[in-house]
């Protein structure tokens, strides 16, 4: 019988896990586990959570297991890594009210220790430092989960000249903007700007977690392993980690040559 999940490696980074998953749902159930195992160790975990279709899976995982009592949530802090701006929080597309409705409202959450950017804020530079203070005084991320764009990004750092490191606000690339517009009732309705961790908040986790999905992440996902640090790649970054884990599929690793099965 096929195995469906492989670990992959170069042979010599050894802070990098490339978890390689027949499929999507392997893939959901692979993250869960990697996820509910730093809750189960820690049950006051600060998570760093993301949005998009890539962890959604993985979320639904976590309901099941919660209502399974496999994981408790009851004791964790959370901080997600973006949200558009300016949008107010009960918009359907904001990341606030998808958080609300893929997990936190199925799970025994405390929802006053989740925490979301506030992209209607007044002054919104502010609010960045503000955020940037609240995960410091919080201790810190122990996990960060994040997808990948198909350009390489991660939360909505975009390629750029160098690395920006605290949490800022950012001008979304046109590539950036077409992808999520699919989430949107016309691509004007897409905020052209968010507020974003940069790659020093995320990179200060503790562990990471990247889960990325299908042919169109497949190129990102080379570039990030197989090549150098380099902010046009901001995931590029994770290689000096001293702690990652990419759990993706067959297809998104398919453009892999350095990276093969143990």
């Amino acid at each position: 019988m096929k195995t469906e999940v492989k670990l992959y490696t170069n042979g010599k980074d050894k802070n990098i896990r490339v978890y390689v998953c027949k499929d999507y749902e392997t893939l959901s159930k692979k993250a869960a586990t990697i996820f509910a195992s730093q809750v189960n160790l820690k049950p006051e975990s600060v998570l760093g959570l993301a949005t998009g279709s890539s962890p959604i899976g993985m979320y639904k995982e976590l309901i099941k297991m919660n209502k399974a009592g496999e994981v408790d949530f009851s004791k964790v802090s959370s901080f997600n890594l973006d949200e558009y701006y300016p949008l107010e929080e009960t918009n359907e597309q904001s990341y606030r009210y998808f958080m609300n409705q893929n997990l936190f409202k199925d799970i025994n959450i405390d929802i006053s220790r989740t925490h979301v950017p506030n992209g209607n804020a007044a002054d919104i530079e502010k609010e960045a430092a503000d955020y940037d203070k609240a995960v410091a005084d919080a201790g810190g991320i122990d996990l960060q989960v994040l997808g990948i764009g198909g350009n390489g990004h991660i939360g909505f750092n975009e390629p750029d000249s160098t690395f920006v490191l605290p949490t800022h606000v950012v001008n979304l690339k046109e590539d950036t903007i077409k992808a999520n517009s699919r989430f949107f009732a016309t691509i004007d309705d897409v905020p052209k700007r968010a507020i974003s961790m940069g790659i020093g908040t995320i990179f200060a986790a503790r562990s990471i977690l990247l889960v990325a999905s299908g042919k169109g992440k497949a190129e990102a996902i080379k570039a990030t392993l197989e090549g150098n640090p380099d902010p046009m790649v901001p995931a590029s970054v994770l290689k000096l980690h001293s702690n990652v884990y990419f759990v993706i599929d067959e297809e998104a690793a398919s453009l892999l040559e350095e990276y093969k099965p143990e």
